[in-house]
């Protein structure tokens, strides 16, 4: 196990789940009305996030590297092209997108503050363990690009 590697014990596709369960929740209890409009503004969002994931996985299997996030130590190179030039991680935006695009579907915008949680937990949890996993790894290639590209956007 690399240095600063934490036990990661909810994997990100669950984080995301429990988000958009949270989400709905929240709207189930209030018992809104909704509005014709709102499921048509999931569109985008949701557009964007499965286009962001897919180019990222694309780009994480064109390099020959691990596209699982529970075990950033199997990381075989470092991929900094494509999306990966945008964003240290692009396949957690896609996440936040498609739960926005949740959001917008459920149309109860107080859903929205459970966004903030997500970002909070992959931020402190999940992100901190596979930057450290990858700085062990790849060292001052990564400490490079960390510096030149932003975390989420």
């Amino acid at each position: 196990m690399l240095p600063g590697l934490r036990l990661l014990w909810l994997p990100p596709p669950a984080v995301m789940a429990l988000t958009g369960g949270l989400m709905w929740l929240t709207r189930w209890l209030a018992e809104p009305s909704s509005s014709p409009w709102t499921p048509w503004l999931a569109l985008p969002p949701l557009a964007a996030g499965l286009l962001l994931m897919g180019l990222a996985v694309h780009a994480l299997r064109r390099a020959g590297t691990t596209v699982l996030p529970f075990d950033p130590q199997q990381a075989s190179r470092l991929v900094t092209e494509g999306v990966f030039g945008c964003s240290r991680n692009p396949i957690y935006l896609g996440d936040l997108l498609l739960l926005l695009a949740w959001g917008a579907w459920l149309g109860y915008w107080p859903a929205f503050a459970w966004l903030a949680g997500f970002v909070v937990y992959m931020n402190r949890v999940q992100i901190a363990a596979e930057e450290a996993a990858l700085a062990g790894r790849f060292g001052a290639a990564y400490q490079a690009y960390r510096a030149r590209v932003r975390r989420w956007l």
